[in-house]
């Protein structure tokens, strides 16, 4: 059985632990250079607009998800924003994304958000049927814009 565990201000040992899963799930991604400082995690860890979710079963934790909850202004309300979700390849397909997702929607309801919106890449064909067997498919674009000129 899946257990889930939100993350705050106490767990940075967690919270290195999950950024190593991310590491490890997204080999190409950006959790490969320097680790993030104990007190950057804490003061992360203490925004409560900041999600840290981690999946447990047994004592091994074999899933995380990180989200933010988008504040909106024209209207009183929350979206949340699923950055990353990740399942070791040993757990995947047995309900740890889905019980992460569950989890995130509880909180979600107490946040007052009325939606949960993820971005998946066409090549990670699991992540798309993942998010189209939960939610409601969009087409957009995506675009990053260079801080630095």
């Amino acid at each position: 059985m899946t257990r889930i565990r939100r993350l705050g201000a106490g767990d940075v040992d967690l919270m290195e632990a999950a950024n190593r899963l991310f590491g490890e799930v997204f080999a190409e991604e950006g959790y490969h250079g320097p680790p993030p400082g104990r007190d950057h995690l804490i003061r992360l860890l203490a925004d409560e607009k900041f999600i840290a979710l981690t999946a447990w079963i047994d004592d091994r934790m074999v899933g995380a998800l990180a989200g933010y909850e988008l504040v909106k202004f024209e209207a009183e309300r929350s979206e949340i924003y699923i950055y990353d979700l990740a399942v070791r390849e040993e757990y995947r397909r047995c309900g740890v994304a889905t019980a992460l997702i569950e989890s995130l929607k509880s909180i979600a309801l107490g946040r007052g958000a009325w939606v949960i919106f993820v971005q998946a890449d066409p090549p990670d064909a699991p992540a798309v049927a993942l998010y189209e067997k939960l939610g409601t498919r969009e087409e957009v674009l995506h675009f990053d814009i260079e801080v630095d000129g």
